[in-house]
């Protein structure tokens, strides 16, 4: 028998254990083929897809995540393998094999499994990426298809760049076997665990630094955002590795002095051996912890984003086309009339239409109590309380009544508060001062040169001010809300061609560019970004997956003991169910909580509340480690079964 016949037997006696390993390698391989086949497309290199520039960089990004991840994934695979064949390697040394050649034979089976991911993988890149160049193609809104292509550069990165990671792995694992002498190999398998001991002052840390955490990510905010981000990191990092190495066995422990749970049925023999898997397992339940925050916390950030900007587009635009003009009938921007026959005749229905006359302040000054005064340097406008309230009605925004003689001032955004001041400025010519009697922040019309600060009055106090003022000098704003309006791009190009120049800047028709411009963004950063989360979750769960299977022997021969004293087929698959159960889904719950507050900080950021939307993307991942839970739980079980009864 040659080497390389014993190296695929090898693979082949161990292929259950391998097989998560290999899928995973497989699908790491086919994600960097398929962006590496898109970045290295002749029409993207020739610069013939214009649209491409605008997630190359980004593609390129992911191109290193990928590697990098590879590059850990394999070195623990590898270094997790060589841990749970040192009996083998021991028989092999027994009966003759050198060191060299036993480094000869792990060089040899990981070439054979490099070859074979690679070659499989970029058989699928190849098969799927022209799905990916079609979705992208609607995506980038190209008007022509992205021809299917397989660049020799694409290949040749991929296929030499992941043989390169894999064999310098294997090398440097191969390096690590012979220091340890034949005896201690041999009996490897049969050392004892010893007692699950943990530190009081350890399990301090890991209580104080997820409180710390969850504390400094409970109050982040946008202005807090540098300070906190590196501290909130660091710590969850440490109080999560000490919960599963230190926190878990004084949980276990507080189980077992519980008397009625602990020896009620099957449970002393689940949470007795659960206390060594997790003990044994503590650094993959982190490391799968912490991608499961990862993964959730970007998707949930993306959906939430895409949603939210949204939701801001619409608070500071509240109408699909609004434009404001000087005077109460002049229509010197562009005539209602025309506008209404444009509307109608590209198919839209106006569902609302809303007109307001305000009077401007000019070079006003604002001072709120004893605070320096404050000198705008754009103008305001004046608007009663009735065209307000008809406003807000339509926007679903606060209605205001405000005192006698008063104003409110209505604005977007009031930063720090404030409850009363002064404003003085310009109207018609004559230097005038009003009493502020409070703040609103809310938006009612689009922002049209001059009304982003709104001053809202009486409307006895606002007839009076307006009486002063001619028509000619009142200022004016349309809105126009239409009726499926997310596609009303091209009408609104037409109705900006009917506008002078000079008036561009008192018109907002945008609306529907910038959602566009927005779902487009959003949804390639998402589609990017899905694949790698998708990587993530397989390798964490193939961790998982692996790790079940190098134990599978241990607890084989403890299950055949235990049927032998009188345990059934449906005991060991509840204990077995549980076990897993309990280490595929402590680290997501852990990952979840993580995301929670993560998520929290961003609303706090956002100066929103996203809650169901981050509980979709959270259910998203439930339903999939479930269904990843159910197929390791059965493989899993049938071959415990399987040796139990042998």
């Amino acid at each position: 028998m040659t080497f390389r016949s014993l190296a695929l037997s090898n693979i082949r006696g161990n292929w259950r254990s391998y097989s998560a390993f290999f899928l995973s390698s497989v699908f790491s391989v086919m994600i960097f083929y398929i962006y590496a086949a898109f970045l290295y497309h002749p029409g993207v290199e020739s610069g013939h897809i214009m649209a491409a520039s605008k997630i190359r960089m980004g593609m390129v990004f992911c191109e290193y995540i990928i590697v990098i991840f590879s590059f850990l994934f394999v070195l623990y695979s590898n270094s997790a393998f060589l841990k749970t064949r040192q009996q083998e390697f021991g028989l092999f040394s027994l009966f003759g094999m050198t060191k060299a050649q036993l480094r000869k034979l792990v060089i040899y089976e990981n070439a054979a499994i490099a070859i074979i991911a690679i070659v499989v993988g970029i058989g699928l890149g190849m098969l799927f990426s022209k799905l990916f160049f079609m979705a992208l193609t609607v995506l980038l809104k190209v008007e022509e298809s992205i021809p299917f292509a397989a660049p020799f550069k694409a290949i040749g990165l991929t296929a030499g760049g992941f043989f390169v990671l894999f064999m310098v792995i294997s090398v440097g694992t191969a390096l690590r076997i012979g220091r340890t002498e034949i005896v201690d190999l041999l009996k490897a398998a049969r050392k004892p665990k010893g007692e699950l001991v943990f530190s009081r002052w350890l399990v301090a840390v890991a209580v104080f630094c997820l409180l710390a955490a969850y504390g400094m990510a409970f109050i982040m905010d946008s202005g807090t955002f540098l300070v906190l981000a590196l501290p909130i990191l660091v710590t969850v990092i440490i109080g999560t590795y000490f919960l599963f190495t230190q926190l878990s066995i004084l949980l276990l422990r507080f189980i077992q002095k519980r008397s009625a749970l602990y020896y009620k049925r099957t449970n002393m023999i689940v949470f007795a051996q659960l206390g060594y898997k997790i003990r044994d397992n503590a650094r993959i339940l982190f490391i799968v912890s912490i991608l499961s925050a990862v993964i959730m916390t970007a998707l949930g950030t993306v959906y939430i984003l895409q949603v939210g900007s949204k939701q801001n587009l619409l608070y500071g635009s509240p109408y699909t086309l609004a434009f404001s003009e000087k005077g109460l009938h002049t229509h010197d921007v562009i005539d209602p009339a025309e506008l209404k026959r444009i509307v109608a005749e590209d198919g839209y229905t106006i569902t609302q239409e809303s007109i307001a006359a305000g009077v401007l302040i000019h070079k006003y000054m604002m001072q709120w109590g004893n605070q320096k005064p404050w000198e705008a340097q754009d103008d305001a406008l004046i608007i009663s309380a009735t065209d307000y309230n008809r406003l807000a009605a339509f926007n679903d925004q606060p209605s205001l009544h405000p005192e006698s003689g008063k104003a409110t001032l209505v604005t977007q955004f009031i930063g720090k508060e404030k409850k009363s001041g002064v404003v003085s400025g310009i109207i018609n010519g004559n230097q005038m001062e009003i009493q502020v009697g409070g703040v609103l922040e809310a938006n009612v019309m689009n922002w049209l040169n001059s009304n982003y600060y709104t001053f809202v009055m009486d409307d006895f106090s606002y007839m009076e001010l307006r009486s002063s003022v001619p028509e000619d000098q009142l200022f004016t704003m349309y809105g126009y809300e239409l009726r499926n309006w997310e596609n009303s791009s091209e009408t609104a190009a037409k109705l900006s061609m009917l506008v002078p120049e000079a008036f561009q800047g008192q018109t907002d028709f945008q609306r529907a560019d910038r959602l566009k411009d927005i779902n487009e963004a959003v949804s390639l950063t998402l589609f990017i970004g899905m694949f790698i989360s998708l990587l993530f979750f397989i390798a964490s769960g193939s961790m998982i997956y692996f790790k079940l299977f190098t134990e599978l022997q241990d607890d084989q021969a403890q299950f055949k003991a235990l049927t032998r004293i009188g345990m059934t087929r449906g005991e060991i698959r509840r204990i077995v169910v549980t076990q897993v159960g309990i280490v595929f889904f402590v680290p997501v719950a852990v990952g979840i909580a993580h995301a929670l507050f993560a998520m929290k900080a961003l609303d706090n950021m956002m100066q929103s509340s996203n809650w169901i939307y981050s509980f979709i993307v959270i259910g998203i991942y439930i339903a999939m480690q479930t269904i990843y839970f159910l197929v390791a739980c059965s493989s899993y079980m049938k071959s415990m079964l399987r040796g139990a009864s042998a």
